[in-house]
């Protein structure tokens, strides 16, 4: 269950990032922000029965730690400020919180990461061409 998870979550991201590269969106990282947390609310959904027979309660914060890392950047974008730095800070805290969970669950969450990054370092806004 956990290894179709992970793949899927790495699928999407893949998937994303090769629609952002080919598409070239007006605003890339709204897409990849967007998409994170997309992906990772999927992945959340997926894993959440999983987690709650495993580990009971305590899967409110596996699981809520990532998902509100992943919303910060959104937060961000919506607010109009620091977004940058959002999306560094998110991507940090989900890679770190799927390397604390190790193999288990926390590999599901590190291609939500790699949107973030990508996210962080990609350009801002394309210029539409004439």
């Amino acid at each position: 269950m956990i290894g179709l998870v992970m793949l899927g979550s790495l699928a999407a991201a893949l998937v994303v990032g090769v629609l952002v590269l080919v598409r070239r969106p007006a605003d890339p990282r709204r897409v990849l922000r967007g998409s994170a947390l997309a992906i990772m609310l999927l992945v959340v959904a997926a894993l959440t029965p999983y987690t709650v027979d495993d580990s009971g309660t305590a899967a409110a914060y596996l699981l809520g730690v990532p998902l509100a890392a992943a919303l910060l950047p959104v937060l961000a974008q919506r607010v109009g400020r620091l977004t940058g730095i959002a999306d560094a800070v998110a991507a940090m805290v989900i890679v770190a919180w799927g390397l604390l969970l190790g193999l288990g669950i926390g590999g599901a969450f590190l291609p939500v990461a790699m949107l973030l990054i990508g996210s962080a370092v990609g350009p801002g806004r394309h210029a539409r061409p004439a």
